[in-house]
């Protein structure tokens, strides 16, 4: 009877060891400090153009990205190496969403095309360097392509 007990709690304990909540991937940090955005997926399609100058305290950047529940960062910093203090989307993306956060003295700004879209999409991106500092723009167009369908011809 003991030795069944005995089982039963092991066999117990075993079963509750694969229920222990670990992330499920941890897609980047550095050292003890771990990105809080890295559940994120990433989409399959992810290509970004450098930053062009545009215009007074403008810059532009293309991204070409898959419609497939993942998003595509574009990475940029203040001129002194550090991330911007604040910051905003005015107008947003019509056909998606944009995400900014900082991160290991980066700014990233992440966007994630509605599911299925096909086409293009822009966005501006505000980027605020301090009280009474002349704002920075991002002004982002995105060349959306939708996930081959299988079976399709």
């Amino acid at each position: 009877m003991r030795l069944r007990l005995s089982a039963i709690m092991m066999t117990t304990g075993i079963l509750l060891a694969g229920c222990d909540n670990k992330p499920a991937v941890n897609l980047g940090g550095i050292g003890t400090t771990p990105n809080p955005y890295n559940y994120m997926k990433a989409s399959g399609l992810c290509q970004v153009g450098n930053l062009t100058p545009a215009g007074q305290n403008t810059k532009s950047a293309t991204m070409q990205v898959r419609s497939d529940d993942g998003y595509c960062a574009i990475e940029t910093r203040m001129s002194g190496g550090h991330p911007y203090p604040s910051f905003g989307v005015s107008p947003a993306p019509e056909h998606g969403k944009a995400f900014i956060y900082n991160y290991n003295d980066h700014t990233y700004v992440t966007y994630t095309p509605n599911a299925s879209y096909s086409g293009q999409d822009k966005f501006r991106v505000v980027l605020i360097r301090g009280e009474k500092e002349p704002r920075e723009y991002i002004d982002v167009t995105a060349t959306v392509t939708a996930p081959a369908v299988p079976g399709a011809k």
